[in-house]
């Protein structure tokens, strides 16, 4: 009996809401995939300076036209686990530099989409997690030797850059039409 009850204890209980499935191993890993290629390929065209407009109609019938990746991604219903967690975290990237949303979700898509093939051949991922951590020092390090410096003293040269800086944020913006006028107001309050 005090086995049965050892048995008990160490057993895995998992709830699911009706008609869920479970799945595990690969072919779950290549659906998690298929689920963030879903999302990207949602707000993909919206990228960039000419990034296009989509257009959104809810379930109350309201219309949206964005092309803006976080509020394409606030309106999407995603229930997929996975799709949810990849939403979160642009949108916490918008929340955090209020920028750049699309550019998380289409990194973590490719990078994801890089990683199938090799899911598929049964590399374990904690080995390609590895790998891309090793790649992330890599590019670190290759910033670090590209990385330009700038004398901060010199009020110019200073300058010059707080403007190149705020011309080329300004430009995929809805004021980019006006980037130099807000340019100069952004760069006279540093």
């Amino acid at each position: 009996f005090s086995r049965f009850l050892s048995m008990l204890h160490n057993a895995q209980i998992v709830l699911l809401k009706e008609g869920t499935e479970a799945s595990q191993g690969v072919p779950q890993i290549v659906g998690n995939i298929a689920a963030i290629q879903g999302i990207a390929d949602t707000v993909r065209s919206t990228l960039g300076p000419r990034g296009m407009d989509k257009l959104i109609i809810d379930e109350k019938a309201n219309a949206t036209i964005s092309n803006d990746g976080a509020e394409i991604l606030k309106k999407l219903d995603i229930v997929h686990p996975v799709g949810s967690t990849v939403v979160n975290i642009a949108l916490s990237q918008d929340e955090e530099v209020g920028d750049g949303t699309t550019s998380v979700t289409l990194l973590a898509a490719e990078f994801c989409k890089k990683a199938k093939s090799f899911i598929e051949e049964g590399v374990h991922p904690n080995l390609i997690q590895k790998a891309y951590r090793r790649g992330t020092q890599v590019a670190l390090e290759k910033l670090h030797d590209l990385a330009v410096k700038v004398n901060t003293d010199d009020k110019t040269q200073r300058r010059e850059l707080l403007e190149k800086c705020a011309s080329t944020a300004l430009s995929s913006k809805l004021v980019a039409t006006h980037k130099d006028f807000f340019c100069e107001i952004s760069c006279r309050c540093c």
